[in-house]
C-alpha cells in the first residue's frame, strides 16, 4: 500500500462522508441501500490508496453490504411506519432472497473484479433505461406471479443484489412496477429486502475474503471496517430525509431520477473497464 500524505487522507475522508450522506438520502429515496454509489466510491478510494487491484472491487462490494445493514434498516422501518411497504411480498421472498445470497457469496469468491464491474456497469445500464423510458404501457402482468416463478426472481434479486453490493432496490423497483405495482410502494419494499440481503451477504464477504493476500488494514475478509465506521453513521443519518423526498415527489419524476442515477454509474463502471 502507498503512503499517502495528510492532506490527501483529508480530502479522501471528506469524500466517503458525502458519499455516504448521498447513500443515505438515496437509500431513502429509491429503496436501493445507497449500494449503487458507494460501490464506485470505494472502489476509487481503495484504488488511491494502493490496494491491489485484485481484491479491489471485492472489498468495495463486501464493504457496500456492510455499510448497507443499518441504513436498510433506518429507511425500512420509516416507510413502515408510513404503511408503503408490502409485507407480503418480503414473507414470500425471504427463503428464495436467502438462497439467492448464498449463491452470489459463493460465486463472488471465484469471479474476477472485472466481472463483478461488468455485472454492476450491465444491470444499471439495463435498469435505467428501462425507468426512464419503459415506465409507461408496458406490464408483464397484473400483479406479481405465484410461485415457482416468484420463487426464481427473489432467487435472482438476491444473486444479482449480492454480486453488486446492492440492496435488492435496483431489480425490485423495476420487477414490482413491471408487474403494475405503483413506484412508491416498491420503493418502500425495497428497503425491507435491503435488510434481508445486506446481513447474509456481508457475513458471507467476510467468509469469502477471509485470509485473502492484498487485503488493506482493518479488514474481516471483504469487509473493511474503517469503511463501515467513515460512511456508515452518516449514510444512515440521511436515510429518513431521502423517505420524506420520496413521499414528496411525483411518481414520473421519481422514475426520471432513479433512472438517470443508473445510467452515470453505468457510465463510471464502463469508462473504468474500457476506457
Amino acid at each position: 500500500m502507498i503512503d499517502a500524505s495528510w492532506s490527501e487522507l483529508a480530502w479522501l475522508a471528506l469524500s466517503l462522508a458525502a458519499s455516504g450522506a448521498i447513500g443515505g438520502l438515496l437509500a431513502g429515496m429509491f429503496g436501493i441501500g445507497g449500494g449503487a454509489v458507494l460501490v464506485p466510491v470505494l472502489y476509487w478510494f481503495l484504488t488511491m490508496l494502493g490496494v491491489d487491484e485484485a481484491v479491489r472491487m471485492h472489498i468495495s462490494v463486501g464493504t457496500s453490504l456492510g455499510i448497507i445493514i443499518p441504513t436498510s434498516i433506518r429507511s425500512f422501518l420509516s416507510h413502515k411506519a408510513r404503511g408503503a411497504v408490502d409485507m407480503d411480498v418480503l414473507r414470500a421472498w425471504v427463503v428464495p432472497v436467502l438462497v439467492g445470497v448464498a449463491a452470489g457469496t459463493f460465486v463472488a469468491n471465484y469471479i474476477s473484479a472485472s466481472g463483478l464491474k461488468s455485472i454492476f456497469a450491465i444491470i444499471a445500464l439495463i435498469v435505467g433505461f428501462r425507468m426512464i423510458f419503459g415506465t409507461q404501457g408496458i406490464r408483464l402482468g397484473s400483479d406479481l406471479p405465484g410461485n415457482p416463478l416468484r420463487a426464481v426472481i427473489g432467487f435472482a434479486i438476491g444473486l444479482i443484489s449480492t454480486l453488486m453490493g446492492v440492496g435488492g432496490g435496483v431489480l425490485n423497483n423495476t420487477v414490482m412496477t413491471l408487474y403494475g405495482r405503483p413506484i412508491h410502494q416498491a420503493v418502500a419494499t425495497s428497503s425491507g429486502l435491503g435488510v434481508l440481503i445486506s446481513i447474509p451477504a456481508a457475513v458471507g464477504f467476510v467468509l469469502a475474503g477471509w485470509g485473502e493476500a492484498g487485503l488493506p488494514p482493518l479488514s474481516l475478509g471483504y469487509v473493511n471496517v474503517l469503511g463501515l465506521l467513515l460512511v456508515g453513521p452518516i449514510s444512515t443519518a440521511c436515510a429518513p430525509l431521502g423517505v420524506r423526498i420520496a413521499h414528496a415527489m411525483e411518481k414520473r419524476k421519481l422514475e426520471i431520477a432513479f433512472g438517470l442515477f443508473l445510467l452515470s454509474v453505468s457510465a463510471r463502471f464502463a469508462w473504468s473497464l474500457w476506457g
